[in-house]
């Protein structure tokens, strides 16, 4: 894919590869070797700083630019590459050693990787925090992971150069090995013990991108074996010596507390240990059982009878809400873009639109889990976290220990899609919550909490209820001359540590983002807040999730009631300004035959485009309507996130985005409440895509040699306009709802 660009590549790059990576300071690593002997696995690239002489060098750099807690060397020249980030499915446990050992010229073959801690050295370089979302990881770290091979592969050379007494420069490096005149050479394990005392660069040079051999190329990834063989460990399969299983007994309404437990049917389940009263997030109370085992800990967490305190606290229902806010449309607010709406009444054309966006859960194929193990000089936690520094630091507070008395280790997971990035570290504080109390009450063993899939779509923390409102005034040319537009909803960052820099003059910029841009039009955007007694947070692609829906289809309806191709309308309207959004609509538009080829009968195309995170993708699909529900047939995407570290990745990531972005779609997903409790359980009445739904999908990337963007979430926002823009050219009505609502 990247070949017809690659002539680009040095010219493109040569501002990116002179720049300086903006880290942010950190408190030093304790003083160590650069290299040390790995008691397993022969030798390893350890973590330092180093000896006297190289410890100015190590002082001015960050624990983020120490290849010490990144390279682990093997002396059979194995290369171990440890990630900054949750793997949970996007890929990035391939693609970031893939970054690495290009510069550091491994032999791939021998590459393996693991995740991380909540060590200073694994935060993100850029936010200065443990963090994975946003789309962040390869975005953030890319010069990050080259400098770091590359720091690794002086420090080899360097070693190789004293052996023989020759000029670095004179050497050379190829998969893994160290090249020198006369056909001499040296594995990477060989120099391993003479690279120990030796100082870290500061400065490296990196690779031309035109010497790239691994970034670029299609890749199978690491785990793909492990994967698909079904060996992959995840959190759920923690076990450790003597462990224990809690669950927990949670209040039908958010925030309720006990009035009253009689525990002894539960206490009576064989294998059950004990039977706590715990502290849960957001003021509420529950009741963990705490068993050698799920099955039992799950009977006993059914045998209890308890009685809940609900008169205190806010009991949402979801039709009530919905005309709640319909009222609060009506009414002034916060603006976040205001133009001169005076056009709007005299405008020849009009479009009056209501859009209802639902509640959405996670829903990660693997529930939420986190392994608690405490000893006399603090605590280990075992969990699949997107900010183990936070929920490390949280861990702290509800043990009573110092920050750097508790090690998250980072566990591989199974999906998550924003719910294992909870500013309150809530599933992480619960568990620390249940291993405190059976610690008191006697029990010295780890535990682990355990989610059940019910507790996981009751539990919270949903994608908020959207309601927007837009009045399009518009002229027979399609040329816009006021749009008024009103969104109400809740505030995924109030309340959090994030409001101060997210949430400006009231509104939650992640409410907004995918408004307006990349459109000339003149808005006026009014913006409201509820505070409701339901948790939320972000969901793949975020605000995007709701505002590509929006202006996708909007733009779509106008261009129809203007009598103009959808596509060419999109085109005139980027003008000179966007040319990613061209480049990667054009692509979509070529790949799939649109307005070239004839459909079968009762097909028609969609199309949609979207910036998030900065990347775009653009969709034209095929869909029908086949007794009376919406199917969607074919899904051909183009897309633009820059240089492409591996094309599979991104074909996998696009994949996953389509289907999740086609169960917004379905009917049955969507997240009610009634008198405040909600009214799904399990997969049987909370709709997700399943494989027999999946459209056929093609991925093509337009070639560039500009630095990577993100990929993890912009693949599903212009998914479900392109197939609602499909479906209203066959029924002649748009979508305004989802679900698809089509009667």
């Amino acid at each position: 894919m990247l070949s017809h660009a690659m002539h680009e590549l040095p010219r493109a790059l040569q501002h990116l590869l002179s720049a300086e990576a903006g880290t942010p300071a950190f408190a030093e690593l304790p003083r160590r070797s650069f290299l040390k002997l790995a008691a397993a696995s022969g030798f390893a690239l350890g973590v330092f700083p180093l000896a006297a002489r190289s410890q100015d060098a190590a002082a001015a750099l960050k624990p983020v630019q120490q290849p010490g807690a990144f390279v682990a060397l093997a002396s059979d020249g194995t290369v171990t590459v440890t990630v900054n980030r949750l793997e949970f499915g996007q890929g990035v446990q391939t693609a970031l050693p893939m970054i690495l050992a290009e510069e550091l010229d491994a032999d791939w073959a021998l590459v393996r990787s693991r995740l991380g801690t909540n060590d200073p050295a694994y935060a993100d370089p850029l936010w200065g925090m443990h963090l994975t979302g946003g789309s962040t990881a390869i975005k953030n770290s890319f010069m990050q992971y080259r400098e770091l091979g590359a720091r690794a592969r002086a420090m080899l050379v360097q070693a190789a150069a004293v052996r023989w007494g020759v000029d670095p420069a004179s050497l050379r490096t190829q998969a893994g090995v160290v090249l020198g005149a006369g056909g001499r050479r040296l594995g990477y394990g060989e120099l391993a013990e003479a690279a120990m005392a030796l100082p870290v660069p500061q400065s490296v040079q990196l690779k031309d991108p035109k010497q790239f051999r691994l970034i670029g190329r299609p890749t199978t990834r690491l785990d793909a074996a492990a994967k698909s063989s079904g060996q992959q460990d995840f959190g759920i399969d923690v076990r450790r010596p003597g462990q224990l299983t809690a669950v927990i007994a949670r209040p039908p309404v958010f925030g309720a507390r006990l009035l009253s437990m009689d525990d002894a049917a539960a206490r009576a389940v064989k294998g059950v240990k004990a039977v706590l009263r715990v502290p849960l997030d957001r003021g509420a109370e529950g009741v963990a059982v705490v068993a050698d085992g799920y099955w039992p800990a799950h009977q006993a967490r059914l045998a209890l009878k308890l009685a809940w305190d609900t008169d205190k606290v806010e009991k949402v229902d979801s039709a009530r809400q919905l005309t709640q806010y319909r009222e609060l449309a009506t009414q002034p607010g916060p603006r976040h873009f205001d133009a001169d709406m005076a056009p709007l009444a005299s405008a020849p054309k009009r479009i009056e639109a209501e859009f209802v966006f639902p509640y959405l859960a996670h829903a990660p194929m693997e529930p939420l889990n986190c392994t608690v193990e405490l000893t006399e000089q603090g605590a280990t936690l075992r969990v699949g976290s997107q900010m183990p520094g936070i929920d490390g630091a949280a861990a702290a507070k509800v043990l009573g220990l110092k920050p750097e008395q508790v090690q998250v280790l980072v566990q591989v997971a199974g999906g998550g899609f924003g719910r294992r990035a909870i500013p309150s570290s809530e599933y992480v504080v619960e568990a620390c919550a249940i291993a405190k109390a059976a610690r008191d009450a006697g029990l010295r063993a780890p535990i682990r909490t355990l989610w059940s899939r019910e507790d996981d779509i009751q539990g919270g923390y949903y994608r908020p209820m959207h309601l927007h409102r837009a009045q399009v005034g518009f002229d027979e040319t399609g040329r816009v001359l006021a749009w008024d537009h009103v969104i109400v909803g809740q505030s995924i960052m109030a309340g959090t540590f994030f409001e101060a820099n997210m949430v400006k003059n009231g509104v939650d910029i992640t409410a907004v983002e995918g408004m307006r841009a990349p459109y000339p039009l003149p808005m006026r955007l009014t913006v409201h807040h509820p505070q409701l007694n339901v948790p939320v947070l972000w969901w793949r692609s975020v605000g995007s999730t709701h505002t590509a829906f929006v202006m996708e289809t909007l733009i779509d309806q106008v261009a129809r009631a203007s009598g103009q191709d959808p596509v060419a309308y999109r085109m005139r309207l980027f003008g000179d300004q966007h040319p990613r959004h061209k480049a990667a609509l054009q692509l979509a538009v070529d790949k799939s035959g649109y307005g070239n080829k004839p459909l079968p009968a009762g097909r028609a195309w969609g199309v949609a485009v979207h910036e998030s995170f900065d990347s775009v993708v653009a969709y034209v699909v095929e869909a029908s309507v086949q007794d009376g529900q919406p199917v969607l047939h074919k899904v051909t995407g183009g897309v633009h996130c820059n240089l492409v570290i591996n094309p599979r990745t991104v074909e996998a990531q696009v994949q996953g985005a389509v289907l999740m972005g086609l169960g917004m779609c379905l009917p049955g997903a969507a997240i009610t409440l009634k008198e405040g409790v909600v009214e799904q359980q399990n997969f049987g009445d909370y709709r997700v895509a399943r494989i027999t739904e999946m459209p056929a999908v093609e991925v093509h990337t337009v070639p560039s040699a500009e630095p990577p963007t993100g990929m993890g979430e912009p693949g599903l926002p212009p998914l479900a306009p392109a197939f609602a823009n499909a479906i209203a050219h066959l029924t002649g009505k748009p979508v305004r709802e989802l679900p698809f609502k089509l009667a």
